[in-house]
């Protein structure tokens, strides 16, 4: 089967195609390098924005499924550049979904968001109705409608992945805005004091990427629901706090200094767990990867790629005195 991956190059997207690929398949990547860098040399790689039209049309011709991977993933920061962020979320989905349709893409699978769920009791479970508490959750929420209708209208079956704080080697770790156990584990192998924002009694849930992968590639051909949607992770349901993922980190790297306490990130949700009791049912998802080891294998990659210093790669657009000082300072 010939597949569209967007965001390729990015950490999710590019262990769905390598597995695509190491299946048999054909995979055309998509990718404006914006979040990631790793191209398997066995693609069909295009560099470009899939808010580009034009382009996205050129590219899916042939293709029979879709797997849209690409966004900017910056839930904390949405608050404060909406814009963009909105724009990238809605318009880029939009663009793909339209290049699909004319292409004659009969499945899509969309990666969402947790951030969908936000002020939901816990756990998060695929019933409930969204209630996103910022404009990168409010941007997933309506990337999905604008999908469940193009996709009812035309023809082309849609099902929603909610991916869960998934980690592992590949993650991008010098990306000041995202990704918080990648963000711990390159400041402390560097010998720098992790920031956290508020107590660090925020409870997380997370997913190795080993383990989420067979669901994420099960949904390419599954018996669904047109708009079905499925949480993909995680294994630890409990979840953990952000102290105690910091503690773990330190553990791991040998880092022995202290850690370092700023003011909360407003719109940040104090609880987000999800159930992954519908993944267990409908594909016997099953967590394999302990955190202790999925985070040790997280540290070897960076390691191994050298810990680096914090890219502020992205604009703040509404300068307001409650953007955190870690981005306006530049303090990471």
């Amino acid at each position: 089967m010939k597949i569209l991956v967007t965001g390729s190059s990015g950490f999710l997207g590019s262990w769905i195609s390598t597995k695509l690929l190491d299946l048999g398949h054909s995979v055309v990547g998509v990718d404006n390098l914006e979040g990631g860098s790793y191209q398997d040399p066995r693609e069909d790689f295009h560099c470009l924005d899939v808010c580009s039209g034009d382009d996205m049309a050129e590219v899916a011709k042939g293709c029979e499924a879709v797997y849209h991977c690409a966004a900017l993933a910056y839930e904390g920061l949405s608050v404060f550049s909406p814009r963009m962020i909105v724009e990238n979320i809605v318009g880029g989905t939009v663009s793909v979904a339209v290049a699909a349709i004319n292409a004659g893409v009969k499945r899509f699978v969309n990666c969402s968001s947790m951030a969908r769920y936000g002020d939901n009791q816990v756990p998060y479970e695929e019933c409930m109705r969204p209630c996103p508490v910022d404009p990168y959750g409010a941007a997933k929420v309506a990337a999905e409608d604008q999908l469940n209708l193009l996709g009812r209208v035309h023809g082309m079956m849609v099902v929603h992945a909610v991916p869960h704080n998934i980690y592992g080697p590949r993650q991008k770790y010098d990306d000041p805005f995202r990704n918080v156990a990648s963000i711990f584990a390159n400041r402390m192998l560097q010998n720098l004091p992790p920031i956290i924002y508020g107590d660090g009694h925020q409870v997380r849930c997370f997913s190795y990427i080993d383990d989420v992968l067979p669901t994420m590639l099960a949904l390419l051909e599954a018996d669904v629901r047109h708009g079905e949607v499925f949480n993909v992770g995680p294994g630890n349901e409990d979840g953990i706090t952000v102290n105690r993922l910091c503690q773990l980190l330190r553990e791991l790297t040998g880092y022995t200094g202290g850690s370092q306490y700023t003011a909360d990130r407003p719109c940040e949700v104090r609880v987000a767990i999800c159930s992954s009791q519908k993944i267990k049912e409908r594909f016997g998802f099953v967590q394999r990867t302990g955190t202790r080891l999925g985070l040790r294998a997280l540290i070897d990659d960076i390691r191994e790629r050298g810990p680096k210093p914090f890219v502020y790669h992205l604009p703040i657009e509404i300068d307001s005195p409650k953007v955190p000082r870690t981005w306006k300072e530049r303090l990471m």
